[in-house]
């Protein structure tokens, strides 16, 4: 092939100097750009940014353009409780851990309030955010105090309005071990089923409340009122039946034999069914140690009952153990700063309940071994 001409090569030169000039200024304006879209990633808390998510059409990263902020639905915590010394050590290191999640990415926890049923104030007001009211008339509980749950709701809504559309009904024996979301869809409230809570068993008596022209025996759900997220206008409709139930339950033979302990737990889950409310059952709500052995991805450790194990680390269900922890061993007062660690092997929930009850004790203040 020929050379070729001067005037051909100039014009081979100018055109490839063009084309390099505009790849460079594309490829830097792409940079520019990506980098903008990195940053605003990351504001959008998608840290990872990426050419995947960069829309050339509009130069804008499609997670910015699509973004709607998500409206967060706050709810407010409330504990019941009394003001024995077994109530407040637990209230105690309730509070403790809320105050730790409530402000990490993906809570919803709102304010706090400790439903304080005895009718007067006590030494924890200063420490605990806590409204007072009164207790059942006496005798009415017959001596089973929990009775005082609903009826303390009840007048919580008559006297106090809070800013959340959404209430969390908690307990003293909760430990927040995650920030807690609003776990409840739509108008659909979020709740913990429990197994002990089994209305088919019992379908002759729950039918004195419930009757068949209601639907059938499944619409009552296995459940208690705590923990529970619930609508607050939802809970201000069913907080009286609640309370009307469970006294009526409380006053009738059979009811009171088939549901002991748990009676109140049923008044709540008859009173929702009655409003025709039905809950989304949240297995990750909660977690019971010494039964449930992992974290997994919960919210809460319900420490109701007993932790017995071997020093090498092995399960004693139902026996007493050598190395034990249960809360009712300190129901005259406070544990100890400090509980002895769990041996080596021991289920990684319960080693986690005292890690985290040994640190609550560490930073509250005026924490004495003994004391409510």
């Amino acid at each position: 092939m020929g050379r070729a001409t001067f005037p051909l090569l100039i014009l081979i030169t100018v055109a490839l100097f063009i084309a390099t000039h505009n790849t460079v200024s594309m490829v830097f304006k792409h940079r520019g750009e990506m980098s903008d879209q990195k940053a605003m990633s990351v504001m959008d808390g998608n840290p990872a940014g990426g050419v995947d998510t960069y829309d050339p059409l509009i130069k804008m990263p499609r997670s910015f353009k699509n973004s709607k902020k998500k409206k967060k639905r706050m709810f407010h915590t409330v504990m019941t409780a009394s003001s024995v010394p077994y109530n407040n050590w637990q209230s105690r290191v309730m509070y403790y851990w809320y105050k730790q999640q409530k402000e990490k990415a993906g809570s919803e926890m709102g304010g706090f309030t400790r439903l304080l049923h005895t009718g007067k104030a006590d030494h924890l007001m200063d420490e605990i955010p806590t409204y007072v009211v009164q207790p059942l008339p006496e005798g009415t509980d017959k001596g089973f105090v929990v009775l005082n749950r609903p009826w303390a709701f009840v007048q919580w809504f008559r006297d106090v309005e809070i800013e959340e559309d959404y209430v969390f009904m908690a307990e003293p024996d909760h430990i927040i071990i995650r920030p807690i979301p609003n776990l409840s869809t739509g108008e659909l409230p979020a709740a913990f089923p429990f197994f002990y809570i089994d209305p088919k068993q019992f379908q002759k008596t729950l039918r004195r409340w419930y009757p068949e022209s209601k639907g059938p025996i499944t619409n009552i759900d296995p459940i208690g009122n705590s923990p529970v997220i619930i609508k607050k206008s939802l809970l201000k409709e069913i907080a009286p039946t609640w309370m009307n139930v469970s006294l009526e339950m409380k006053n009738d033979p059979q009811a009171d034999k088939d549901f002991g302990w748990v009676l109140e737990m049923y008044g709540y889950a008859v009173a929702s069914a009655m409003h025709g409310v039905q809950h989304v059952l949240r297995k990750d709500f909660m977690l019971q140690p010494p039964y449930d052995t992992k974290l997994e991805k919960k919210f809460i450790i319900h420490y109701t009952y007993g932790c017995d194990y071997t020093l090498k680390g092995e399960p004693m269900f139902g026996k007493f153990g050598e190395w034990r922890f249960d809360k009712r061993s300190y129901t005259q007062g406070a544990p100890p700063r400090n509980l002895t660690m769990p041996p080596k092997g021991v289920h990684e929930s319960v080693v986690t309940l005292v890690r985290m009850i040994n640190e609550a004790t560490a930073n509250i203040p005026n924490w004495k071994e003994g004391e409510g």
